[in-house]
């Protein structure tokens, strides 16, 4: 694959997000893929930020740490970045010139652009435009395109400002562009077209497609409250739920949310809500009451460093602790995590037709890589799951917590003549009436955690890739799976075959069919992004049967394929 990293860095409002969001939807117009993260200050207004795309003539899935192109807006605050952009020796760095470039710069390859001089000649402000113009000119696009594009994101401003804007791009375009820059980027082919017949492409963010998943499958009620990196979730599916005649309420906090969620699916409604770490442990307790009234309910977690406030803006898996045990007493539901952005839309879909047909509680992990990262793909399936609400059609006496063989209860919907129940976190029998019997108790956590232990979740618990038998396995989840693949491809082109899990069902664990599909690999690397090896600790705590090593590292800066093939190899060497 022929690909092209550029990065784009400035203070808040600088327009560097908006920069490179325009410059993938142009490249995706003309048949290119690629991939866009996004990486701010942890500040709730102002601070840096910075836009890291990766443009490619195949299919894009992570972000290299190496930059060919650095386009900074201005330096204020770029230190920050450190980690996750370094600069080179062969990076080519643009900046405008108005301040002085941090240490680490590499002064050979760096190059001023009077981009406020270019945009002030066509009676303009808008630096960022000037550089937008001139990348889609070196990548071969038109000038039509790209203004096209910038007048459909800018349709609500006043016209005042959308002239601006396009006067600036187009002095960007018609500007001569420095050697280097048209050197560097004549080394990158324009994309060929897309060929009839090949599937539709999609530009969308994880949690974006976590939001359509969602409704597809026939979610109706959504709860809010706004936590970075969730908040864009909830608020395109502010825009959208009301197409597909449901509602969100934003919440006066997160233990609101939840509750309403809770409320409306006791109402039998499909309902969600999405948060973070910090906003997911205030509503550990109704969570738990969700277990206990065995109400359909869906938490969306897009994990961000912590502990405590952490680093919102940056991604991090560290919450599955918290997802696996953070509700007291024995509380037992369905853990899942997204593997790509394209997953999200169905590991959504999932959770909902689980949190339905089994009358739990399900949490879905993704983090700030999957959520608000944006990337080209094919579009997704038609075969989405969905809601599947089993309403109770049985005879007298009716007992909601019925002690049945799958673990199923029947359920009726409030306002069913003859079925009415009462629903609380209280232990109860059958009948629903409080009780503090040890029999009791014991029935209803049996029943519980049977209807979960014995379901029969299918091939969807985890994606394979490759050979396990006599192979190195690469076990992860999340983000970090198409990190693990590209190690994957890596290592085949230099003849080393490994293969790779990745993990979507998460709790109930399914130990016997990993323990049968593990026993004949070679050797079991858990590959996780956060501090403390919680995968590894988890999956050596219920199988083990298996000898499984650990590569845990800590965001912010995102684990590279180089990352698991040296921890391959060190292994090796020992």
């Amino acid at each position: 694959m022929t690909a092209l990293t550029l990065a784009i860095s400035g203070s808040g409002g600088a327009g560097a997000i908006s920069t490179g969001e325009l410059v993938l939807r142009l490249y995706a117009e003309v048949g290119g893929h690629g991939m866009l993260k996004k990486t701010f200050s942890p500040q709730i207004r102002g601070g840096e930020s910075a836009a890291i795309l990766r443009l490619g003539d195949a299919p894009v899935s992570t972000i290299p740490a190496d930059i060919d192109l650095l386009i900074a807006l201005d330096w204020q605050n770029f230190a920050r970045f450190a980690d996750e952009l370094p600069i080179s020796a062969s990076t080519l760095v643009l900046h405008t010139g108005t301040d002085v470039p941090p240490p680490g710069v590499n002064l050979d390859n760096l190059l001023t652009v009077d981009a406020a001089g270019i945009a002030a000649a066509a009676d303009s402000g808008w630096q960022n435009m000037v550089f937008f113009g001139m990348l889609a000119s070196g990548l071969g696009c038109t000038g039509t395109a790209a203004e096209a594009l910038l007048r459909a994101r800018l349709e609500k401003h006043d016209d005042a400002v959308l002239v601006a804007a396009c006067r600036a791009l187009r002095a960007g375009f018609a500007q001569a562009l420095p050697d280097p820059l048209r050197e560097l980027l004549a080394r990158f082919p324009v994309p060929a077209a897309t060929a009839p017949g090949h599937p539709q492409r999609w530009l969308a963010s994880g949690n974006q497609m976590a939001a359509l998943g969602a409704l597809e499958a026939g979610v109706r009620f959504v709860a809010a409250y706004p936590i970075t990196p969730a908040s864009d979730l909830l608020e395109w599916l502010a825009h959208h739920i009301e197409h597909y005649g449901g509602h969100l309420v934003q919440a006066e906090d997160e233990l609101a949310a939840i509750n309403m969620v809770i409320g409306a699916g006791f109402g039998g409604v499909p309902a969600m809500t999405a948060t973070s770490g910090p906003g997911m442990a205030l509503m550990s307790e109704a969570m738990g009451l969700a277990v206990a009234s065995e109400t359909a309910a869906v938490v969306v977690d897009v994990m961000r460093g912590g502990p405590s406030t952490g680093i919102p803006t940056k991604s991090e898996q560290s919450d599955l602790n918290l997802a696996l045990y953070g509700m007291h007493g024995d509380a037992p539901h369905i853990v899942l995590a997204a593997q790509s952005i394209a997953d999200c839309h169905f590991t959504a879909a999932w959770a909902v037709h689980l949190a339905t047909r089994l009358q739990t509680l399900v949490i879905v992990l993704s983090d700030q890589t999957l959520g608000q990262s944006i990337q080209v793909f094919d579009a997704p399936g038609s075969d989405c799951p969905r809601a599947a609400f089993d309403s109770s059609q049985e005879a007298e006496p009716y007992l909601r917590y019925r002690d049945t063989n799958s673990g199923v209860s029947p359920l009726a919907l409030p306002g069913e003549p003859g079925h009415m129940y009462t629903a609380d976190g209280l232990e109860h029998g059958e009948n629903a009436i409080p009780s503090p019997r040890a029999r009791d108790h014991r029935m209803q956590l049996d029943k519980r955690w049977r209807k979960l232990a014995d379901w029969d979740f299918g091939g969807h618990w985890a994606e394979l890739v490759g050979q396990v038998d006599q192979h190195p396995v690469i076990i992860c989840m999340g983000s970090v799976t198409a990190t693990a693949l590209e190690a994957q491809a890596a290592m085949a082109a230099a003849g080393r075959e490994v293969a790779v899990l990745s993990l979507r069902l998460l709790a109930p664990l399914p130990t016997k069919q990993l323990a049968t599909l593990l026993a004949s690999a070679t050797r079991l690397l858990v590959v996780e992004h956060n501090h403390g090896a919680q995968l590894w600790h988890y999956l050596r705590s219920l199988l083990p049967q298996l000898v499984f090593e650990s590569l845990a590292l800590p965001g912010p800066a995102a684990i590279q394929p180089r990352d698991i093939d040296t921890a391959l190899e060190a292994a090796n060497a020992t």
